[in-house]
């Protein structure tokens, strides 16, 4: 069959679409969490309403901004170019139950107004180039408010400077796989057992005896006790050793 121009850009076409449909299914979806807390929730109170609930902040302001956009629960960016990431929680992906809740909670409370930004001093940011921090309004911690308050889960990722466990109460949800990995933990950050390696870094893991994941600076590295709990928090297999 004698190819027409015609052809050749419905086989453009296909293409394309076929590409991007594979995107959309391999695109990070977290870690699946999600809670039944209503969006209108928060719609009869003001900002200093809920603030007034918790107790100021032992953590320590380092860098001030507006915050000009709420990407969703556990990320805004800021009028200074910086995209924060809310150290050690995780709020809903967009599409999954909960998401409109937690975001419009963090829009209540943070956009259009000064925030400041405690950054975690053992890993300033994560693969994406987002900031990791701890933000603070009025002199609360919103990241624990959104742990105490059921909007986000804990996702405690090691090196840090923070340690959300301190922050959850009996409600907050805890993923299995963190809560073992968590207590495994030793005194330096990295934990003293566990099957596959991992690095924070670039985000992949590896099988023990892979000659890059021995390659990895103890700053970065981490240790998993499963597959499914290096994938569960976000990390991708090697294509070296192929875990």
């Amino acid at each position: 069959m004698k190819l027409t121009k015609k052809h050749v850009f419905s086989l453009l076409i296909i293409l394309i679409l076929a590409v991007g449909a594979i995107s959309i299914a391999s695109a990070y979806t977290g870690t699946g969490f999600s809670h039944k807390i209503p969006s209108t929730k928060y719609s009869d109170l003001s900002a200093s309403d809920i603030l007034s609930r918790y107790p100021d902040t032992d953590c320590k302001v380092e860098e001030k901004s507006v915050c000009t956009k709420v990407v969703d629960g556990d990320t805004i960016y800021l009028e200074n170019g910086d995209k924060i990431r809310f150290v050690g929680v995780n709020t809903p992906e967009r599409g999954v139950e909960g998401y409109i809740a937690s975001k419009n909670f963090v829009q209540k409370l943070c956009l259009n107004k000064e925030v400041g930004i405690d950054i975690d001093d053992a890993k300033h940011s994560d693969r994406y180039g987002r900031t990791l921090g701890v933000v603070i309004v009025d002199g609360k911690n919103i990241n624990e408010m959104l742990l105490k308050e059921g909007l986000a889960e804990v996702m405690y990722l090691p090196p840090s400077e923070f340690y959300p466990y301190d922050w959850a109460n009996s409600s907050t949800h805890v993923p299995n796989s963190h809560s073992s990995y968590a207590n495994s933990v030793t005194s330096n950050g990295v934990s003293d057992s566990g099957s596959y390696i991992g690095n924070s870094n670039t985000g992949k893991f590896h099988e023990l005896s892979c000659r890059w994941g021995q390659k990895i600076s103890e700053h970065n590295k981490v240790t998993f006790n499963s597959r499914n709990d290096a994938i569960s928090q976000g990390y991708q297999p090697c294509k070296v050793c192929n875990p």
